[in-house]
This record gives structure tokens, sequence and C-alpha cells, in this order.
């Protein structure tokens, strides 16, 4: 649900798709620096945990997104030192709920990865409170696909807006 570098993997595109396995097992992670820095520290399970942390690997890691956001790894990583990992994890299983609502019921085919961010990216507060309005705004029996996702993503964008957050990923430009 939350992976040892602070991604939220229960909100990524691709564990929702089973491209990747988590940083527990299976061959998607042997490229991260990170999951092969965990084996040398014992397997630590959350980075935070180690005596290390934050170390070089964390320089600039919220700079870019790769297919999930990195903007608030280091923030969630400070939350859940705060308030536990079972109260995070908690909110964690809340926003995959609401994120699985969203996929079945407004996602009209393209916008899985808004949706993740949204999620990843907004308050859980804000969240609900988008949810609440989608709930009164649209008779789910009655509006095609698109026009749900199109209300869905207007709800998301207004709140974005108001709190500065750009729903888009910020992919590191290619090298030429």
């Amino acid at each position: 649900m939350f992976s040892l570098c602070g991604l939220n993997c229960n909100l990524c595109t691709m564990k929702l798709d089973n491209y990747c396995p988590g940083c527990g097992g299976g061959s998607g992670n042997q490229g991260c620096s990170i999951a092969k820095c965990s084996l040398l520290h014992q397997g630590i399970e959350y980075c935070f945990l180690c005596e290390e942390y934050p170390c070089s690997k964390y320089e600039g890691i919220e700079k870019y997104d790769s297919f999930i956001t990195h903007r608030k790894q280091l923030s969630d990583m400070k939350k859940a030192r705060m308030v536990g990992l079972d109260r995070y994890h908690l909110e964690l299983e809340g926003k995959a709920e609401i994120l699985r609502y969203l996929l079945e019921n407004y996602n009209d085919g393209r916008r899985k990865t808004f949706f993740c961010l949204a999620i990843n990216l907004l308050e859980i507060s804000d969240i609900r409170e988008v949810v609440e309005k989608l709930k009164k705004q649209i008779d789910l029996n009655h509006k095609t696909m698109k026009e749900k996702a199109l209300v869905a993503v207007s709800l998301f964008q207004e709140i974005a807006d108001k709190n500065n957050i750009l729903l888009k990923l910020n992919k590191k430009p290619s090298k030429k």
C-alpha cells in the first residue's frame, strides 16, 4: 500500500494494472536503487526507519514524476512517521477506495492517471468533498460516462486550482 520510499502504491497506475509487484517482491523493482539499499540495510520496511534517512538518494526526488507522482514522497513519509503507520494506512485505504469508485463510475477510459494524481495530491477532506458534490450533481444512470468524467475532472481541477496543485505528471525532460 505504501512503498519503502514513500510512494502510495495503491494509488498508482502501474500497481492498478498489475505491472508492479511492489518493493517487496518480483522482478519489477530490480532497477530501484532504493529497494537495493533497503536490502543492504537489513531489509527495512520504510526508509524513514533508517538511521541514514534522508540520505542522498532523496535529493531532488520530488522534482520529477515517473508513472506516479513523487511530489509528496517526503511529506507522506513524514506524515506516516508522525501519525503512525496504522493510521496512515487507514487514510491510504480510504483514498484507494475512493479511487476505485471513481474509476468504476467516472472513468471514460482516459482519466486513470488524472484520478490517481488527484487522489495522491489532494487532502482526503477535499477528495471527499468532490465525491459528495459528484453524487449530488450526477445521476449515475442518466449521464454518459464521458459526461460524468468531464464533471468529475472539472470538480477535481477546481479544488486543485484553489490549492495551487497541478494535476499533471511533471516528467523529466528527455536528453537530446
